[in-house]
């Protein structure tokens, strides 16, 4: 026995000589002594390290719970239909591959192309015979040949990302200078003013709140930032005021600013204008701590929730599954934001670092408006709730997303 660990000593030792005297590299010599080495990869142990699982089993969880809570939704609401949400989800699944596959870095020098596509995407819509209008929104476009309809603006929430993770990484995590900071700022005004224009004031803020942390993540300085807060506030402000004030150019929709009043003072008009908002609570708060079960939400059911599974999806949610559904969609959320700030604190790369905190701040902002506004503590927009509402253009972005932390993981393994 001792005359063997001598042997084995003096090989190791001639490793070492040879210059491969790496720990990783003596247990390479050892699997070879042994014989393992010489086995046929079986491309298990390739798929596990390429996919960031703290992150793929709460998406996957969510994509699954949305999907209970939309057959339910049609069971009563016709528009509801069941199978064109699995198609949705296919058409992510698609996404997330090919944009996990993709070697994403390549776009990091590639921000003119992105900032075209942002602008193309805002005009599609505009384009006769492509055009398609819903709710009072020019969003959408009609595919022809096969009669879908599309909705370019959220495609234009990822191009954005990677636009602003593209100029922001040049800076390598700080912005020296307040002309490099406007100039950041204006970059990110062109997709926000344009898919204004529509109107559709719900996604340009998703588009708006994404760019801000962007850059704030790039090294903005934090008097350049307050400041910028200041102005938009006080902007708001006299938008606001303008639109209430006759004679005066009015900037906002008069049903833009009655969700305002209303969200100001729900007793307002509950009959008309607060009807949606009362029609949420009572959904929320009928639910109870267990909920009422699938298929038997009265308020959806019954016709009195409006829009029941697309803006108001988490009214439904927890009329059915409760206080404990409610709990366990944030839980999941929590899961899904929480683990892509994790990886964008381990990654090195400036550019992945961004492109993390575009998709983890798009999520959060579009969880907390959903959720706010069916609870009375956000405006009512028309702000889709992430995984869940019903909607194929929101669920291909949405599980893309998926892809594009996964493509940030992945491609970190292949750099190391």
């Amino acid at each position: 026995m001792a005359r063997q660990t001598r042997q084995n000593s003096a090989q190791g030792a001639k490793v070492n000589e040879k210059g491969l005297g790496s720990f990783s590299a003596f247990y390479s010599h050892i699997m070879n002594r042994r014989g393992m080495a010489a086995r046929p990869s079986t491309g298990k142990h390739i798929a596990r390290s390429s996919v960031y699982i703290p992150q793929l089993i709460p998406a996957v969880l969510l994509v699954a719970y949305g999907a209970v809570v939309i057959y339910s939704a049609s069971l009563s609401i016709a528009e509801a239909s069941f199978p064109r949400h699995l198609l949705g989800i296919a058409m992510g699944l698609v996404g997330a591959f090919l944009i996990w596959r993709y070697d994403y870095r390549t776009l990091q020098n590639m921000t003119t192309a992105l900032l075209v596509t942002d602008v193309i995407l805002m005009f599609l819509p505009k384009v006769p015979g492509l055009s398609y209008t819903a709710l009072g929104m020019t969003g959408w476009i009609k595919i022809p040949i096969i009669g879908m309809t599309f909705q370019p603006s959220e495609l234009a929430k990822l191009v954005t990302i990677y636009l602003m993770a593209g100029l922001g990484a040049q800076y390598n995590g700080k912005i020296d200078t307040l002309r490099d900071y406007l100039k950041l700022c204006g970059f990110l005004c062109v997709p926000f003013l344009l898919i204004l224009t529509q109107p559709d004031l719900g996604t340009g803020l998703i588009i708006l709140v994404t760019g801000a942390a962007i850059i704030i993540c790039a090294g903005a300085k934090r008097s350049w930032v307050l400041v910028t807060i200041g102005g938009i506030v006080a902007l708001g402000a006299l938008v606001v005021v303008m639109s209430m004030t006759p004679g005066m150019p009015h900037p906002l929709k008069q049903y833009q600013l009655n969700r305002l009043i209303v969200f100001a003072d729900p007793s307002v008009d509950p009959a008309g204008d607060g009807y949606n908002l009362q029609q949420a609570k009572i959904a929320v708060g009928s639910g109870g701590l267990l909920g009422k079960g699938i298929g038997h939400a009265t308020q959806a059911g019954s016709g009195f929730l409006p829009e029941a599974h697309t803006d108001f999806v988490f009214a439904l949610l927890a009329e059915e599954f409760g206080f404990v559904g409610s709990v366990l969609l944030l839980a999941l959320f929590g899961g899904l934001i929480f683990s892509t700030i994790i990886l964008a604190n381990k990654i090195e790369s400036p550019f992945g670092k961004l492109v993390l905190v575009g998709c983890a701040t798009m999520w959060s902002f579009q969880l907390l408006q959903n959720v706010g506004m069916c609870i009375g503590i956000m405006p009512i927009t028309g702000i889709p709730l992430p995984f869940v509402s019903f909607g194929s253009s929101s669920m291909l972005v949405q599980i893309t997303a998926v892809g594009m932390v996964q493509s940030v993981w992945h491609h970190k393994l292949k750099a190391g």
